[in-house]
């Protein structure tokens, strides 16, 4: 098994492309983990362009199975006073595979603040089931997950929604590469509703970060994924995020295919 800081340091140059080949245990399915997919497209354009702001949103297209070597296509959009946009393709066997836009921006004075909410009180990890048990992704062996609420994919239930503690197994250097693997490492919240296992996709994930200077991806992450659209074979879910103080650290929406 190759742990995630050698997966990202282990990108090699190419030109202006980067090239990196993650073993089986970053799979899910026949595709390379969609966090890893993400996490490696940022890295990419954090290579590119060293001297980026602070990566405050995205949007990712998964396109296509990611199989075997990875190419990394970066591409500097538009860099203005605060402001950077970045995009990146990722190419496997010749196609591509996933196309993600990122927003760096950096900090700058303003007479307006919000803050969003705070996570929900819950168990701590240690007092929580784990989320998989003897079938999972194989990713899963990558991350720890705890189950809050004992509600399980594929088990029938009436409701769409996870809340799942999240951590790197193994420790990793603080990056946003890190945290965004994270972000993508739950299954889809209308699993729970499944009676038997079936095909899924993600198809689009969008995000943005709160206190992007705070967070970095190590550490216990709090997570909730709640689908609010199902039918004709496509779900659409909101995600959030929190740090193991019960700070904001993520929003997200994904739209999700259903095969069964």
């Amino acid at each position: 098994m190759t742990d995630f800081d050698d997966i990202i340091g282990g990108m090699t140059a190419d030109g202006a492309h980067w090239r990196v080949n993650p073993g089986e245990d970053w799979r899910q399915g026949r595709t390379l983990f969609g966090g890893l997919s993400a996490a490696l497209c940022v890295a990419a354009c954090e290579k590119l362009v060293p001297d980026l702001p602070l990566l405050r949103a995205g949007q990712i297209a998964f396109i296509g199975p990611a199989a075997g070597e990875a190419v990394l296509v970066p591409t500097l959009l538009r860099q203005g006073k605060s402001v950077t946009f970045m995009g990146c393709d990722l190419i496997a066997e010749d196609r591509l595979a996933a196309r993600a836009i990122f927003t760096f921006g950096a900090s700058r004075e303003s007479s307006l603040t919000a803050s969003a909410p705070h996570a929900p009180i819950v168990p701590r990890p240690e007092d929580c089931v784990p989320l998989f048990g003897k079938t999972a992704p194989a990713f899963t062996v990558h991350m720890d997950q705890r189950n809050v609420t004992g509600v399980r994919p594929v088990s029938g239930a009436d409701k769409g929604e996870l809340l799942i503690w999240v951590r790197h197994a193994n420790e990793v250097s603080g990056s946003k590469a890190a945290l965004l693997a994270l972000g993508d490492a739950l299954p889809p919240a209308s699993m729970p509703r499944f009676t038997a296992p079936a095909m899924i996709s993600t198809m689009t994930w969008g995000f943005d970060l709160f206190a992007p200077e705070q967070h970095d991806g190590r550490g216990w992450h709090l997570m909730r994924s709640t689908d609010d659209g199902v039918g004709h074979g496509y779900a659409g879910q909101a995600m959030s995020m929190w740090d193991a103080h019960g700070a904001p650290v993520l929003i997200a929406r994904q739209s999700i295919a259903m095969f069964g």
